[in-house]
């Protein structure tokens, strides 16, 4: 994509300042208040033009914990994370995090520093081709060749991260180009004849699923994470309400359909709940509103919504008809779009048996696991969470066991209160999202559900907790295993636990305390109210083991290779 920008007629003079400057004028710009980084060789210019401004800079203990924060940052704001690293290892280190965005549509800027012009491809020290590296998991990317560039780059750059379908744009910056000194002229706005995402639906795709929705007996919505970037929470409602469908969420939709409402099935999916399953299974409409249809959801495409006529409406085209054949493709923005839908539908089918139909289902079918008094349920824990922060907590999780009875049982009503790897599956991700979430809403408790294993890959961020005093609840969910890991080796390997437990484990109460941060352990449902409650009054950063039964496993499920409709561990 070729730079293009206009510069302001109205600067009446050519100011000369290095590249490191230009980056910084141009961040305050955007409008830019905080950072996620770690310093080195190649970006020293930059941080000591960043030292003369007033950004916050908040420095991880490592770089996969500065693009985690980053996205925990942005999954809340919806303002693009931003993230500066040093060249080589630096910058290799953040390519989980960028992959990881880009999947989950996460607007990033990346700023990466890169030897000097004059070495590239010379095998500097220190040198890595992360352009070359990034090109398939950005949006896109840039290598700044000319000072003059940098400007237009950068403004370029947060327009396509957080502009359309929402992803990550990486600037690579080499150290010569920092100090460079060039002409500043403030770009006046982005001219990108080859990147116009289509916002604005077409009226005539939408009378069509008006008159599908008027003669369906049995329509479901499928909710994703597009309606959350798009910020179509209540027209969602409106259209649920307004026809009577039933509405089924995504793993990272979580959030945009209240949770308590009687038109609201649960998550679908390998891991969903059997109402909102069956009636993937069973509709005859199925209004997928910004979702992937990605194979945990779907299961094996031949059972997926074999009966239904799909409509898919997403403000990506590439992905409609990508899994799943599609009759009535709409491309645009969720919230325009189903705006432009509410003022042409005018008729509902007869959906009262259908309604009825799934209601039962979900009565009859709900979430369940043995309750025991004695020891301490993960899916119990996660409501205890729920009861005593209201539901009103933002909760990131790592990737799991954990990640999935979070998405079960805390009861999402809210927009943005979820934060979660879904498409890549990170671990390590949940701890330092939550420092990142917390600094774009500190107005809200920030709960961090976490497993035995993911936390000690990003565990060194408990530093970045400290120093800013961070009011970040760490929940450990401690099974001593790879939980998920452990339940697929049960399952699917006639239990060959092949390096999948984990009994020897660090004390995790004295591991926080060797950084100032209280904790607790917990291993009765009694004793984790009382610490979880504890951790809540005290506004200040707490890390709770809670000591989980060791072989619970998170049911229903839908195995691999197996139809939506195929769950196991559905009990009444």
């Amino acid at each position: 994509m070729k730079a293009s920008w206009v510069a302001d007629e109205e600067k009446s003079k050519v100011q000369m300042m290095s590249g490191a400057d230009m980056l910084m004028e141009a961040l305050e710009k955007e409008g830019v208040e905080v950072l996620f980084g770690y310093p080195g060789g190649a970006v020293l210019p930059i941080y000591d033009a960043l030292y003369k401004k007033k950004i916050r800079h908040i420095l991880t203990r490592h770089e996969q914990g500065a693009i985690h924060a980053a996205q925990g940052f942005a999954r809340v704001t919806g303002k693009a994370g931003v993230v500066i690293a040093t060249s080589g290892p630096g910058a290799t280190n953040l390519v989980t995090g960028i992959a990881d965005a880009m999947i989950d549509s996460l607007p990033l800027v990346i700023f990466t520093g890169q030897v000097a012009t004059t070495v590239i491809g010379t095998d500097a020290f220190q040198e890595a081709d992360i352009v070359g590296v990034t090109m398939p998991i950005t949006k896109h990317n840039y290598q700044v060749r000319r000072v003059e560039d940098l400007p237009g780059i950068i403004q370029e750059a947060f327009h396509i991260a957080q502009s359309g379908r929402p992803g990550p744009v990486l600037v690579d910056i080499p150290k010569d180009i920092s100090t460079a000194l060039g002409a500043y002229a403030a770009p006046k706005h982005v001219s990108l004849p080859g990147y116009q995402p289509t916002v604005m639906p077409n009226l005539l795709q939408v009378k069509r699923l008006a008159d599908a929705i008027a003669t369906a007996k049995k329509p479901v919505i499928l909710a994703g994470a597009g309606v959350l970037f798009a910020g179509a929470e209540k027209e969602i409602l409106s259209l649920a309400e307004q026809h009577r469908i039933p509405v089924a969420n995504t793993l990272l939709g979580l959030g945009s359909f209240p949770s308590d409402h009687p038109l609201f099935l649960g998550m679908a999916g390998m891991h969903g709940t059997y109402a909102a399953n069956i009636a993937l299974y069973e509709c005859d409409l199925l209004i997928g509103i910004g979702a992937r249809f990605d194979d945990r959801l779907t299961g094996d495409l031949n059972h997926f919504a074999q009966k239904a006529a799909v409509a898919h409406i997403d403000i990506d085209p590439a992905e409609i008809g990508k899994n799943v054949e599609t009759l009535i493709p709409i491309v645009g923005c969720a919230k325009h779009t189903v705006s432009a839908l509410l003022r042409e539908s005018t008729s509902s089918g007869d959906t009262a048996e259908w309604v009825y139909h799934l209601s039962e289902l979900k009565s009859s079918y709900p979430l369940w696991y043995k309750k025991d008094d004695k020891t301490l349920k993960p899916q119990r824990l996660l409501e205890i969470i729920h009861e005593e922060t209201k539901g009103e907590a933002i909760v990131t999780t790592d990737v799991g066991q954990h990640q999935m009875w979070t998405a079960q049982y805390y009861g999402f009503s809210k927009p943005n209160r979820w934060v979660t790897s879904g498409g890549l599956g990170t671990m390590g991700f949940g701890f330092p999202a939550a420092i990142g979430a917390k600094i774009g809403n500190p107005e809200l408790p920030v709960v961090a559900v976490t497993g035995d294993g993911g936390f000690q890959m990003t565990l060194q961020e408990l530093s970045v907790l400290q120093e800013l005093k961070l009011p970040v609840i760490i929940v450990i969910v401690n099974n001593q295993s790879l939980g998920m890991v452990r339940q697929w080796q049960e399952i699917f390997y006639e239990e060959r636990y092949s390096q999948s437990l984990i009994p020897v484990q660090p004390d995790f109460v004295k591991l926080a305390a060797a950084y100032g941060i209280d904790g607790a352990v917990a291993g009765t449902e009694e004793e984790a109210r009382q610490e979880f409650a504890r951790a809540l009054a005290s506004n200040s950063p707490f890390l709770l083991d809670c000591r989980v039964t060791s072989d619970e496993n998170v049911y229903p499920m839908i195995a691999p290779g197996k139809g939506i409709h195929q769950m196991i561990g559905v009990k009444p």
